[in-house]
């Protein structure tokens, strides 16, 4: 690990960040999460997410504020474009968390960042996801990200992205997939 002299470089606390790595590493156990987003159908393809409790550092937690997103289909996908499409939310969740990646590794690492921009691009087939073709996933064929830094060095800002894709967990579920189950009830 790197240390760094200066307690925040890029609007990171490097002083909590090291302190957080330092206790995961005495205490490996406190490194189990659970995140959590609840859902509800309005109308259509209209629907809410709420985003509050998470389990995590060995108990439960709660963000400062509850948070809701909206999410439905453009009219040409007979929504009523409410919300950014579930897919376009993929997309956010790439970008974010490369961002985020980026901020904290190159913080850990001395480096200085001034801009950092991105453009997440995905293509889908519509036939797959309207059942026209059992050819044609219904997911993102391909996924493109383009990064625009600026700052130190572009050697160590190309390092600094490439670590963070390393260390990406949603770049991690998008290139090795998770497990997912569904249980239904009704009433």
């Amino acid at each position: 690990m790197t240390t760094t002299d200066t307690p925040m470089r890029n609007g990171v606390d490097t002083a909590t960040l090291f302190a957080t790595l330092d206790a995961v590493k005495s205490s490996p156990e406190i490194a189990t999460f659970q995140f959590r987003a609840s859902n509800r159908w309005i109308s259509g393809t209209h629907n809410q997410s709420t985003i509050h409790g998470f389990y995590g550092a060995g108990q439960e937690l709660v963000h400062r504020q509850a948070r809701t997103y909206d999410a439905d289909h453009p009219e040409v996908l007979v929504g009523q474009d409410n919300g950014p499409t579930p897919v376009e939310f993929l997309l956010h969740a790439l970008a974010a968390c490369l961002t985020s990646g980026i901020a904290n590794i190159a913080a850990v690492r001395g480096v200085n960042l001034t801009s950092v921009e991105s453009t997440v691009e995905g293509d889908i087939d519509l036939l797959g996801i309207l059942g026209l073709s059992d050819e044609v996933r219904n997911g993102y064929q391909a996924i493109r990200v383009s990064f625009h830094l600026e700052g130190d060095d572009a050697d160590k800002l190309r390092e600094v992205v490439e670590r963070s894709r390393l260390r990406s967990a949603v770049y991690d579920v998008f290139t090795h997939g998770v497990p997912v189950t569904i249980d239904v009830t009704t009433g």
